[in-house]
């Protein structure tokens, strides 16, 4: 029985493994995109701040950045911080994902945060072979290839796992190490098949849910699993869309950004912990540190007085609208904190190795074969 995984393990591996190569190394590289991006460019992300400085109102900073950048761009969002050390955000209508940096004490804009060139390119080598799709949600080649990798690493890593499995105690001891002093060849084999092994259980839960952004036959059946649906993702994008057309063709009278004050003043003294606190037109979203979802508030335009405030219960949610966060979650690492990060990063690096140490062996093989026949 082992004679026929073997040959599965070694003929699939054989044309996809420099693709798992490529795409586990880079999924290693994105696991700390967040940090490693902060650490870049710092001045964009932390302020100076003094022992009981106070921040400007949202008003105040809205007017200065008005006063630096002009008319041309319409205010969408501000972000603020509970951090005083962090810097506030000011997002903009049609700006995408693009965020100015503003120092909440001075009102000074600090510059544009953008998304880093480096892991751009990165996470579309790794979702697409750079073969982005041509829109959301269409295939591409390069999306399709990684999609199929995927699934045939799942069958590779199965298969691995039976040729791991010792007959005695012995080779269960010997294939729990790594030696570092019987040669080159002992440590990359050891290094193939005892790495290999710690590896596998994570690798096996980011290639389980990895598919799921390529094939929607199979994001429908992992939904399935859970007792859960797309319809309502699916349907949900539309409305969205239509209620955008709609707030475009309708012109909003103008806002007074002074009811921010009041807005945020309020929900301060209501929350005395927080992540951050995200003010829009006429409603407030705010999220606890380490959270994407949070309260959402909703405030009188005119007066800038709360409401309402809608409780966010993530144990009352809907399977399906859990969904998406839990596979992405389950897939990066993010479920655990840093602890889980650490663990997803050194098993996708392994899972990048794996590849490379398994051709040495098969040409080393086969060099050995050829030697004998001559």
């Amino acid at each position: 029985m082992k004679k026929i995984f073997k040959k599965i393990h070694l003929w699939l591996s054989v044309p996809v493994g420099l693709i798992i190569s490529v795409i586990c190394l880079t999924g290693a590289t994105l696991v700390f995109e967040k940090e490693i991006t902060r650490a870049c460019s710092p001045h964009l992300y932390t302020v100076k701040y003094e022992e009981g400085s106070k921040p400007l109102k949202p008003s105040e900073i809205i007017t200065r950045v008005c006063q630096q950048t002009g008319d041309t761009l319409e205010i969408r969002t501000l972000q603020i911080a509970s951090n005083p050390k962090e810097a506030w955000m000011v997002n903009f209508v049609n700006a995408g994902r693009r965020q100015l940096s503003v120092n909440p004490y001075s009102g000074e804009i600090n510059g544009w945060v953008e998304g880093n060139t480096f892991f751009q390119t990165i996470r579309k080598l790794h979702r697409w072979l750079l073969d982005a799709p041509a829109q959301k949600g269409a295939p591409s080649t390069g999306k399709t290839i990684v999609g199929i990798t995927t699934l045939l690493m799942i069958v590779i890593l199965i298969s691995g796992i039976i040729l791991w499995c010792p007959r005695t105690r012995k080779s269960l001891h010997n294939r729990l190490k790594v030696s570092c002093s019987k040669g080159s060849f002992r440590f990359w084999y050891d290094s193939h098949v005892s790495l290999g092994f710690y590896a596998t259980l994570f690798l096996l839960v980011m290639a389980l849910t990895g598919p799921t952004w390529s094939f929607r036959w199979y994001r429908t059946g992992f939904y399935a699993l859970f007792g859960a649906s797309t319809e309502q993702t699916q349907h949900t994008a539309p409305a969205k869309e239509n209620k955008d057309k709609k707030e475009k063709k309708s012109k909003p009278e103008k806002l007074d950004y002074q009811v921010w004050d009041t807005a945020l003043s309020e929900l301060q003294s209501r929350y005395n912990r927080y992540g951050n606190i995200l003010l829009s037109r006429n409603s407030v979203q705010i999220i606890q540190t380490g959270k994407r979802k949070g309260d959402t508030a909703s405030f009188d335009i005119h007066t800038g007085k709360i409401t309402a405030i809608e409780r966010y219960d993530a144990d009352k949610q809907p399977i399906s609208s859990k969904m998406k966060g839990l596979i992405y979650s389950l897939h990066t690492g993010q479920w655990g904190g840093v602890i889980t990060r650490i663990l997803y990063f050194l098993s996708a690096f392994i899972g990048g190795i794996l590849p490379l140490t398994g051709y040495y062996f098969w040409i080393k093989r086969i060099s050995k074969k050829h030697r004998r026949s001559v």
